[in-house]
């Protein structure tokens, strides 16, 4: 291909690029401005600062890479299902029992933890 059009190209993707982050970084300063000291006795911020705060919301709750994609952690879920499924094939019944046990009373929060059913004693007559 000839070089002047991926020269072109490249730089209409630049400048669309820019022109989105401008126009997102302009439209979320407009709303900030408009509501929240308003509302929350806040700060006005600048355009600078707009883009600043969109890429701390970004790296906060979006992720870079793979982690920001819809429907990610049911995926990752669904894999990890599948991998201890297969991992306890291979467990006799009484291994896995005994997995599921320690599983239940060591995994997660203290208070979420499931304890142990109290056993009543059982009343043997003599």
């Amino acid at each position: 291909m000839n070089r002047s059009f991926w020269l072109l190209r490249g730089l209409k993707f630049f400048f669309f690029a820019t022109m989105f982050v401008a126009a997102a970084g302009f439209v979320t300063m407009s709303l900030w401005n408009w509501l929240v000291p308003v509302l929350f006795n806040g700060p006005a911020i600048s355009f600078w600062q707009t883009l600043g705060l969109l890429i701390l919301t970004r790296i906060l709750f979006g992720g870079w890479g793979r982690g920001g994609r819809p429907g990610d952690w049911s995926r990752r879920r669904e894999i990890w299902r599948k991998k201890m499924e297969s991992r306890m094939a291979h467990l006799t019944p009484e291994e896995q029992e005994k997995f599921r046990q320690k599983m239940r009373t060591s995994c997660g929060p203290p208070w979420m933890r499931r304890q142990e059913p109290e056993q009543a004693p059982t009343a043997t007559t003599a």
